[in-house]
């Protein structure tokens, strides 16, 4: 791979030298054997922690993992319960509620087997940025209209100044092009997918989160994976390591990248295996804490819902379990007693009496937010 083009463009008067990407298309990587060995150990790893545990609970809790660290990589950060809750319409601040667009986005984007296209890229734009203050409507499921850039307060000082607004539509296309390969390593594909799009940097804001969207995607689809390893965990405790890989990528060092970006998806897939395994403890716990109730209580019929549903209000389990509202209240109450829900306060945000929440806290601790 060549280093990329320059091109010179206009900013509030001054020229500044953008990005043109090299086109990817076509891309055959310069890579030695220990770089091949190293994405052969990433693909095996992940595919092995996916065998080794529960299929559904592997993809709510790594999809909720995966979604909360992308997130924090660019500031916002919230905790797992806030953003559960976000999500399951109990309010919150507005911090969390972007956060669970995040989480939404990761899900859509993998639940939708679909080639990666245009169409798509932008509804998911729309959907990630729903909550973002500050941003125009016109900005939101649309490419930029105006200079991009990383790092810095303006292009003078940045640290990347991405393509010019003209050329994002073919660069774009290029990448679509690359995406549907099948005849590249998955992982090598996914590491050039997702710096090519980094360097493109195509929205006026969320480029670094849909960029790792579609780094889970392209792995989960390429392994036949329920959901890939949540690889943003990685680059989220090592951001200056993942921004020199995407900078020796823009300088041509694909072979690089691609090198660092293997190490972090086979940490991530090590990384599932403990996750799993200390949900599996703390299911058993749990059951453990309610032998004394009925085996066909709701309270016993819950828990094994909890995974997937970890912010629950009484409609919520009667929802889950076919029960009247009022037998899952007492679910949750047998619960809380035990030790493993949490009732939280919510403000009511319209009139009537307040749903009250409860959360599975101990189970999204797990989650290292």
């Amino acid at each position: 791979m060549t280093e990329v083009d320059t091109t010179r463009v206009e900013w509030q008067g001054r020229n500044v030298v953008a990005t043109l990407p090299a086109s990817i298309a076509e891309l055959e990587p310069d890579l030695s054997p220990s770089v091949i060995r190293r994405t052969e150990q990433a693909a095996a790893a992940a595919r092995l922690a996916q065998a080794t545990g529960s299929a559904e609970v592997a993809a709510r809790l790594l999809l909720r993992s995966e979604g909360l660290a992308s997130s924090a990589i660019e500031g916002l950060r919230a905790s797992a319960a806030d953003v559960a809750l976000a999500a399951s319409g109990a309010g919150g601040d507005d911090v969390a509620a972007w956060v669970a667009d995040n989480l939404a986005v990761v899900a859509d984007a993998l639940d939708d087997e679909g080639p990666l296209d245009g169409e798509r890229l932008l509804r998911w734009h729309r959907r990630l940025m729903d909550h973002a203050p500050g941003l125009a409507d016109e900005h939101r499921g649309a490419y930029r209209d105006r200079l991009g850039w990383v790092g810095g307060a303006n292009p003078m000082l940045a640290a990347h100044v991405a393509a010019p607004p003209e050329a994002i539509g073919p660069a774009m296309d290029d990448l679509f092009a690359y995406a549907a390969r099948t005849d590249v390593d998955p992982v090598t594909q996914a590491a050039v997918l997702h710096a090519q799009f980094e360097t493109i940097h195509p929205f006026a804001d969320g480029n670094g989160r849909l960029g790792r969207v579609l780094i889970g995607r392209t792995l989960a689809q390429r392994l036949d994976l329920a959901v890939p390893p949540p690889v943003s965990q990685v680059l989220a405790r090592d951001i200056g390591g993942y921004q020199a890989g995407l900078t020796l990528y823009r300088q041509g060092q694909a072979a690089a990248w691609v090198s660092w970006f293997a190490d972090a998806v086979r940490t991530a897939a090590e990384r599932t295996g403990a996750v799993l395994d200390a949900v599996a403890e703390l299911e058993a716990d749990w059951r453990d804490r309610v032998r004394s109730l009925r085996a066909d209580s709701a309270a016993r019929r819950l828990l094994p819902h909890l995974s997937t549903h970890p912010v629950l209000s009484a409609r919520g389990v009667a929802a889950v379990l076919g029960v009247s509202p009022q037998a899952g209240l007492s679910a949750l109450a047998a619960l809380a007693s035990a030790g493993i829900l949490v009732e939280v306060d919510r403000a009511s945000a319209g009139r009537g009496r307040p749903t009250r929440w409860w959360v599975a806290q101990d189970l999204l601790a797990l989650l290292g937010q």
